[in-house]
């Protein structure tokens, strides 16, 4: 439960960042922690990596409430 939080929370990150770049031309991450540095591409990958966990949370939540259903 902890990592799919986690993961959500990177992924709103993410989703209000590009619609900053969108938006205004103005990236958050860049502005906080430089123009691709070591820890804002850090930043992007787990925001990259939760996103693409977040892929599988429908699927994981639905088996867990199946499995819940049959006992």
């Amino acid at each position: 439960m902890f990592w799919r939080n986690l993961a959500l929370i990177l992924t709103i990150i993410g989703g209000v960042n590009w619609g900053l770049v969108g938006a205004f031309d103005f990236d958050l991450v860049s502005f906080l922690f430089g123009p691709l540095t070591p820890l804002s591409r850090i930043v992007y990958l787990l925001i990259g990596i939760s996103a693409l966990a977040m892929i599988f949370v429908p699927a994981c939540s639905l088996k867990e409430s199946l499995s819940h259903k049959m006992n």
